[in-house]
Parts: structure tokens; sequence; C-alpha cells
């Protein structure tokens, strides 16, 4: 592995902890407007601060993302099917690596679909895709996607799903949480990250979630829905951070959580004002020191 390829990596799965919080924003890719990701930056720009790495399309990236902020990012480069259409795992490339590379991007994203109707065109896509990333330097995320089937998601067929992205060559998995998760990790050769899914009841369910898949030997998330989902996204990401990189019980990060809601419902005070007097910004004196005198 390259010098270039591994310091990518480096980004998003932090040294300190071997662990990294993604936040992942490219919904928008199959789901269109999804709830409280209508407005993108508006959504994004708040959780900036708490997340190690960004997952996204460069729609988003271009429209809704300060260029100016130095994070890393994971660039969505696979799609062509809707959630209305007739079957997910109809995807094609949609991004070029040149492309993510004048996006500067540290990490290729795709989804494969094992077991669905277009499992061998998901897979082709990945190999081309690893190819083209090392040629680079650019690490490639493949994530094992379902589609649809959301019962799909036990350690047989996901350990499945991670195994074979790996033997293609992805550097990176993201799956899916369930029982015996275990199982997965200890046959898959790269780190593999957990999907956040479907927005869950209560945020200490997706933090027992969360702590449940780091246990069980996650290399950290790439969450969503319930992040921003949440009626306190920020409380909530700073609490899932401190699950990946702190390693703190999920009793410890609920109470961070409920600690941050309770700052963030708290009333900012008014600055106090006196709108007949407003104060002027201090100038310099124009006048040199003859004409003083």
């Amino acid at each position: 592995m390259d010098w270039g390829l591994k310091n990518r990596l480096a980004r998003i799965i932090k040294p300190h902890s071997d662990r990294g919080v993604m936040l992942a924003v490219d919904h928008g890719y199959f789901l269109g407007p999804t709830e409280r990701l209508e407005v993108p930056r508006k959504t994004i720009q708040p959780l900036l601060p708490y997340a190690d790495s960004l997952m996204l399309t460069r729609g988003v990236l271009r429209t809704s993302v300060d260029e100016r902020y130095p994070i890393p990012v994971v660039l969505r480069v696979s799609g062509g099917a809707s959630i209305i259409g007739k079957d997910l795992s109809n995807e094609k490339i949609t991004t070029s690596v040149k492309e993510a590379i004048r996006l500067n991007a540290t990490a290729l994203a795709l989804s494969i679909f094992v077991g669905a109707p277009y499992e061998h065109d998901s897979l082709v896509n990945l190999g081309k895709l690893v190819d083209e990333g090392e040629e680079y330097g650019i690490p490639v995320l493949a994530v094992t996607a379902v589609g649809k089937e959301l019962e799909k998601r036990d350690a047989r067929y996901l350990a499945l799903s991670c195994r074979i992205a790996a033997e293609f060559g992805a550097h990176l998995v993201k799956t899916y949480y369930c029982e015996n998760f275990e199982k997965i990790v200890n046959s898959c050769p790269v780190p593999v990250i957990i999907a956040g899914g479907p927005k869950l009841s209560t945020e200490l369910d997706a933090l027992q979630l969360t702590y449940d898949a780091l246990q069980a030997g996650a290399a950290g998330v790439d969450m969503g829905r319930n992040i921003w989902q949440s009626d306190y996204p920020v409380p909530m990401i700073k609490a899932v951070r401190a699950l990946v990189h702190q390693r703190v019980t999920v009793k410890e990060a609920h109470e961070i959580f409920t600690k941050n809601k309770e700052i963030e419902k708290t009333p900012k005070p008014t600055p106090i004002t006196n709108p007949s007097y407003p104060i002027k910004a201090k100038t310099k004196s124009t006048k040199s020191k003859k004409t003083a005198k």
C-alpha cells in the first residue's frame, strides 16, 4: 500500500483510536429530499466540527459544503437507480476518478448488491474502481447494500458480502449491524464500519447499536439519519463521537447527549444594546502631526 493511500485512510480511521466517525449525507442520490436533509447545507454545517469525514455526492459537496473547511471527503461515485425504480441494484459508476481528484476526495464509495439481480455488475464496478483508485492512491469504501430487502441483514449474508468486497480489493467496508457481528469483522480482512440505517425509536437505541458494534470490532460508524433526524443532532453526534474515540459506555454517552441537549435548549441571553447610541468602530486619524498641532 503506497504512502498516499495509507495517509488518506488515516484521515478516515484516526490513528490515535483506530476508529472513525463518518457523517453520511449521500441519501439523496436515490431517496431524493430526505426528511431533515431537504436543505443539505443547513443540515451539514453545524455537524462538520464533530465528524472525522463526510460521505456525500459531488453535487451536494459543490453546493452545500464550505470549500474552506478541511474535512476529508468520502465521495459517492455509484448510482443510477431511485427508490421508486424497479431495482436499486442496477447501479453504475457515475463519477470518474479524475473528477474525484478535482474535488480533492479522500476516498471513493460505491455500493455492491450481493444476491441481487445486478450483483455481477456491482462487483465488476468495485473491481474497476479499486484498479483506478490504486493508480492514484485513493482508497475505496464498499457499501454492502441490501436494496429494499432489509430482512437480509443477518450475519451470514453480511459476512459473505463483506468478505467478497475485501476480496475484490476494497480498503474499507460499510455494512449493517446485526447479531453475531463479530463473525463479520473476524472474517473480513479490512476495517468494517457500521451504517446507522433508518432512524431508530430513540437516541439511546442508536447509541446502544453503536456501542455494540464497536465492542464487536467495528472500526467506526458511517451514521446519517440517526444523527441529523434527531431533534438534537449536534448533541447526538457528540455522544456518538465519545463512544467511538473516548470509548465511553452507553450510559456515559447518553449523559453527554442529555447534557448537551439541555445546553442547546437553554435560551441565549439577548445582548443589551441602545439603538439610539450606535457604537462606531475606531478609525485611525488621517491628520499629520503638524496639522494636529
